[in-house]
């Protein structure tokens, strides 16, 4: 089984690589049991995202909304929103992923102008969500499913076909409606930029005693306002994301270094062992060790 792990930058911002250099294009069927926790980490990027669930289910929260992803349901993910994706009751999930970058619009820059930027800016436009049991969703599904057999064909210059379908895609969601340009409204989008402040400000430290005082200094609010934008964009306490950060991180540590638990729960910032061993089994249903061992890496 192939472990996917998604680098972040210092501001959670994902490190995406591309298909071929150059190309700013992503396309990829996964299983979300390959990943750590069956979860994505908290991540954004400047890339338009599709997801289109092949088989099982999915939860996706994008700031700080949950949706359930059912099998043959399409989602898109409007540029820079905080998001992630995440096992439906431990199950596993066999899912399409398509990361585009609005630069792939941009044979002209009139209609870019028009048609791509002033939608990436609305506020409003977070995410669009097509269900399998409706002709619109069919629709969708449709075009993504044409973008997956050009991926997996991958004749010669497919990534012309790729942008050209999505271009098409993209003109079928304004025609609809679905894709409007609006104002930023500009509360809503100072919290979202708090709100990454403060998870950059986690990332950056999980290894260290880190208080609920430091991460609400770090977006300059007030406890009571960091603990609102938590529950509001992340459905978590600060310090419960803060938690399930410093366990990813370990399960990735188990898996590729020989430290000893020990030195792994100090390194993610556990200061004592037991409490580590507890919320492992609490999240994972196994303990580190066993972890380690089912994953055949480092006996310890």
């Amino acid at each position: 089984m192939e472990v996917i792990a998604i680098e972040l930058m210092q501001d959670f911002s994902e490190i995406v690589h591309y298909g071929h250099t150059g190309i700013p294009l992503y396309i990829r069927t996964a299983d979300l049991a390959d990943y750590p926790g069956m979860s994505a980490p908290c991540h954004w990027h400047d890339d338009i995202e599709w997801i289109y669930i092949i088989s099982g289910k999915m939860y996706y929260y994008i700031n700080g909304k949950r949706i359930l992803l059912n099998e043959k349901d399409s989602l898109m993910v409007n540029a820079r929103q905080m998001h992630y994706g995440y096992s439906y009751q431990e199950e596993n999930c066999h899912f399409l992923c398509i990361l585009f970058h609005p630069s792939l619009f941009g044979g002209n820059k009139t209609l870019l102008q028009k048609y791509v930027m002033p939608v990436l800016e609305n506020a409003d436009c977070e995410y669009l969500h097509f269900h399998s049991n409706q002709i619109r969703g069919q629709e969708v599904a449709g075009y993504l499913g044409q973008i997956r057999c050009l991926k997996e064909k991958a004749a010669n210059a497919y990534e012309m076909q790729v942008i050209a379908v999505m271009s098409q895609l993209w003109g079928s969601l304004l025609q609809y409606g679905e894709l409007t340009i609006q104002d930023r409204k500009s509360g809503s989008h100072s919290d979202l930029e708090i709100q990454k402040n403060m998870v950059s400000f986690i990332y950056q430290h999980y290894a260290e005693q880190i208080s609920l005082n430091e991460i609400a200094a770090s977006g300059n609010v007030s406890r009571s306002k960091c603990c609102l934008i938590f529950k509001h964009y992340l459905q978590q306490s600060p310090v419960g994301f803060l938690n399930t950060f410093r366990l990813k991180t370990s399960c990735r540590l188990l898996r590729n270094t020989e430290k000893s638990i020990t030195e792994i729960a100090f390194s993610c910032g556990f200061n004592h062992l037991s409490y580590f061993s507890k919320l492992f089994i609490k999240n994972f249903g196994c303990t580190p060790r066993e972890y380690r061992n089912q994953n055949g890496r480092f006996a310890v």
